[in-house]
């Protein structure tokens, strides 16, 4: 039989260790729906006694995503955020962290409202500049939080370059996968310490689960991070562990065909008279554009696109009829959302426009539709704003 280590991530995402379950031969993992596990003995338990602690069900998803983030350990977590929230009590107070400046606005809620009562203090830096992230490290810098690409930006920043700073540092590298998922980047193999997702995205992909995951590097840190998950509670229900599980099976084919779709409508957005701009890492024009290729298999399904003028906002966003105009991302069907009132709400419109993410901006989320219908529904939506705001 083969290693199944040495499979491509295409056929791991398939056949790992449980991909039967060895008591009945299923090809689906069992839903453990048990919040208890009975003892023989009141010395020495087994290996699940309480649900929040160990489930079998949460067990293997947690098992699948640390093999295929190449870590030690995953954890898997309500939901996106209380993957990120727990993660960043590894910290204590007097810590001091280093994170990227167009961060996820729950991020940033959590860092500015939450953090920073406990005594963790922060420095949002554009992470692309390099120099300005060593400007910034302080005697008690103790961690670097990445965001790469950036939401809602698609800032690309150098992960080993930031890892090995962090090094020097003592600090811990943490870095959000979630738009790239470890199909097309794998962090911990270029020097972070901690990978962090909201599953609710691509790993799960069809808008029917809340869920987060972390994957660690090293076993001393998934012991903390375990203590915490456990001491905390945030855990996913089994479920949503087996949907999620569902939805990794065809990771690998939504991707591929997302990110194809997200490429071309990128390019024909690109040369658009009524857009002021695309953010994407597959243009060729993106600063960030080798570095991406340099860490990354590929650039992603998901981009942001700027409207000449904040006239055009209403009218596209009612003539589209594909794109579902909504929160989140990575589903099989397009999303389109608006970060101002959406994604980055927490952020306070002064915080929204240093860091250049304006009323005109959009996100995309590309889909499983067929990218050709995709452009035309962009292009009519486009000619029906022009007509409307000529009209006005």
């Amino acid at each position: 039989m083969s290693d199944h280590n040495c499979h491509t991530f295409q056929t791991k995402l398939l056949h790992h260790k449980h991909k039967t379950d060895p008591a009945t031969g299923a090809v689906s993992v069992p839903m453990h729906l048990s919040s208890t596990f009975h003892q023989e003995d009141i010395d020495q338990f087994g290996k699940y006694d309480y649900a929040r602690s160990a489930n079998p069900t949460r067990e293997a998803l947690e098992q699948q995503i640390a093999e295929l983030e190449g870590g030690c350990r995953g954890f898997a977590f309500a939901s996106g955020m209380a993957a990120i929230s727990t993660s960043f009590l590894l910290l204590s107070q007097g810590d001091h962290m280093i994170i990227s400046e167009d961060v996820y606005g729950g991020t940033y809620r959590m860092v500015t409202q939450v953090l920073s009562r406990l005594g963790i203090t922060h420095t949002f830096v554009d992470m692309t500049d390099l120099d300005a992230v060593e400007q910034a490290i302080q005697p008690n810098t103790k961690a670097f939080y990445i965001e790469t690409p950036s939401n809602p930006l698609l800032k690309v920043t150098d992960i080993r370059a930031v890892s090995e700073l962090a090094k020097e540092k003592g600090a811990l590298t943490f870095v959000d996968n979630t738009f790239l998922t470890p199909a097309l980047q794998q962090p911990l193999s270029l020097g972070a310490d901690i990978v962090l997702h909201s599953a609710t995205k691509f790993l799960a992909g069809h808008s029917d689960v809340v869920a987060g995951l972390a994957v660690v590097k090293d076993e001393e840190l998934a012991d903390r991070l375990y203590f915490l998950q456990n001491s905390f509670g945030a855990v996913l229900g089994v479920q949503d562990c087996w949907l999620l599980m569902r939805g990794l099976k065809t990771l690998y084919v939504r991707l591929r065909h997302s990110v194809e779709a997200a490429g071309k409508l990128a390019d024909y957005l690109n040369g658009h008279p009524l857009i002021k701009k695309v953010h994407y890492p597959g243009l060729k024009e993106h600063s960030g554009y080798f570095v991406q290729r340099s860490q990354a298999e590929g650039p992603g399904a998901v981009f942001s696109f700027e409207l000449e003028s904040e006239q055009l906002v209403r009218p596209f966003t009612s003539h589209l009829q594909i794109p579902v105009l909504a929160v989140s991302l990575g589903a099989v069907e397009s999303i389109l959302s608006y970060p101002a009132k959406m994604s980055h709400a927490a952020m306070p419109e002064a915080e929204r426009k240093k860091r250049g993410i304006s009323n005109t901006l959009f996100r995309f989320s590309a889909g499983l539709e067929d990218p050709e219908d995709i452009i035309a529904d962009f292009e009519f939506a486009l000619a029906q704003s022009t007509i409307h705001t000529l009209a006005r």
